[in-house]
């Protein structure tokens, strides 16, 4: 499949603050919900992948019902590095170890290219949505809802 690596300087400390998916598409440049960030959760305790715009959040009981399923919840981060053999903010729903079921956000095929994580931090390949899809043999479902935006803190009175 046609595929292009982007790699780019991550920096620890501001992955920490802004989530790396974001990180990625400062870095590299371009629009944010193009990018995706792989999360692993449990539909009734079976680990699949969920695969969302770094602009949203799974939406846990939509996945549950995509599956078929009546609970789902995200993976501790330890499990997810488990299961997948990669590391918290570079896991990717290609190349895995063990293939897990993959759901991928049905936002992602409005797009001509998408950004994932090409497995480690710093790296994401950029391809075709339906390319995506049939390389890790996954299928779309509406499992994203938009981020709450976050609160900002108090700002200090000045004396």
């Amino acid at each position: 499949a046609p595929h292009v690596l982007r790699p780019y300087a991550h920096d620890p400390r501001a992955a920490a603050g802004e989530g790396y998916g974001l990180e990625a598409a400062s870095a590299l440049g371009v629009e944010p919900r193009r990018v995706l960030k792989t999360l692993v959760a449990l539909v009734d305790e079976q680990p699949l992948l969920a695969v969302v715009p770094v602009t949203g959040r799974l939406d846990l009981r939509a996945l549950a019902t995509a599956r078929g399923g009546r609970r789902a919840v995200l993976a501790e981060p330890a499990a997810a590095e488990r299961l997948t053999g990669g590391v918290v903010g570079a896991i990717s729903p290609l190349g895995l170890r063990r293939p897990l079921p993959v759901v991928v956000d049905a936002s992602a095929a409005a797009h001509d290219a998408v950004l994932v994580s090409a497995g480690r931090r710093g790296l994401d390949v950029e391809l075709a949505p339906a390319d995506l899809l049939r390389l890790c043999g996954g299928a779309y479902a509406e499992v994203a809802r938009p981020s709450s935006p976050r609160p900002s803190s108090p700002r200090p009175s000045s004396p």
